[in-house]
């Protein structure tokens, strides 16, 4: 079985081709990755795959990785809000001009399964309840509206191609090996080195929090059993705001509460994210860490990994 697995120098990615390799013996894994500046071939340590330095939305380095393979999941992707406020056109390069790329090369190499990789955010912001796969999507930011119209581009390609693909939705993913410029690490690094820890607004903007190893179950139940033409919601059940997080991980670090500073509210911030992911637990996929826990680990890989990654912060 030979899976290409794109943007897996990166975070979610490459704890996904770690994921892969443990379980299944007989996988071939194929890398695409163009390295930006949130991938690191550190996080492709200990395991055995073969990689391509390129691009998604280029189609030479795209069909170079896709050729013979099985199953194409996509991870690859521009995923910081922030700079999708003041770099929208890159955005827009990666997350939709770069899959329809792969969509077109799906046609012509005849894969069986294609994953897109997408994000809760597509659907906006909730007050109450949860999102389900049927409601409808409304981004808010360039990131999440450049995200869902790969969304768009992957199921107009199934109604009008007939291709063999898939969407996965998850809630904010936080584990080992994310780059320094999403909260939960950069709040660790920064708490670290006893530096103010800048939070958005009152802080009291929710998301649905999942560790990254049960993302990575849930999509790959989804690639093994998930209905062609169909999207998945992968939640985490682990609703917390910015404040709490900021305050657990001051606690763990057992550092004081004086180091939280706010800021001006990010544009377009919205409140409240949360899914419902009763459609792929039917599957037989449920999250088995539980947040204690999974935040304790990834508190404390990074706590082991300082010296390496705070350099990054630096550069933000």
């Amino acid at each position: 079985m030979k899976i290409m697995v794109t943007g897996a120098a990166g975070f979610i990615g490459s704890n996904f081709v770690h994921y892969i390799a443990d379980k299944y013996d007989d996988y071939e894994i194929v890398v695409l990755d163009k390295l930006t500046y949130a991938g690191d071939m550190h996080n492709l340590d200990n395991v055995d795959v073969k990689f391509i330095k390129g691009d998604i939305a280029s189609q030479k380095d795209a069909s170079e990785a896709m050729k013979d393979a099985d199953y194409v999941v996509n991870f690859a992707a521009e995923t910081h809000v922030d700079k999708s406020i003041t770099d929208p056109a890159s955005f827009v390069k990666s997350d939709v001009l770069g899959t329809q790329n792969l969509l077109e090369l799906v046609r012509k190499y005849d894969v069986e399964r294609y994953i897109q990789i997408s994000t809760d955010e597509v659907y906006g912001s909730i007050l109450n309840g949860s999102f389900k796969e049927t409601d409808n999507i409304d981004p808010s930011s360039p990131y999440s509206a450049s995200k869902a119209g790969g969304d768009l581009l992957v199921s107009a390609y199934y109604k009008t191609y007939d291709i063999p693909v898939i969407i996965t939705r998850s809630s904010n993913n936080f584990g080992p090996r994310q780059f320094p410029e999403k909260l939960i690490p950069l709040f660790i690094l920064k708490a670290l080195k006893d530096q103010p820890l800048p939070v958005y607004g009152d802080g009291k903007n929710v998301r649905d929090w999942i560790y990254v190893e049960d993302n990575c179950a849930g999509v790959d139940t989804v690639l093994q059993k998930g209905k062609i033409g169909e999207v998945y919601n992968i939640g985490g059940g682990n609703e917390k705001n910015n404040l709490e997080i900021t305050k657990m991980i001051l606690e763990k670090l057992n550092k004081p509460e004086s180091l939280i500073q706010h800021v001006d509210d990010r544009l377009g911030h919205d409140r409240r994210y949360s899914l419902d992911a009763t459609k792929t637990q039917k599957l037989g996929w449920k999250p088995k860490w539980t947040f204690e826990d999974a935040m304790q680990n990834t508190v404390d890989w990074y706590k082991q990994n300082a010296e390496r990654l705070y350099p990054k912060v630096e550069t933000l």
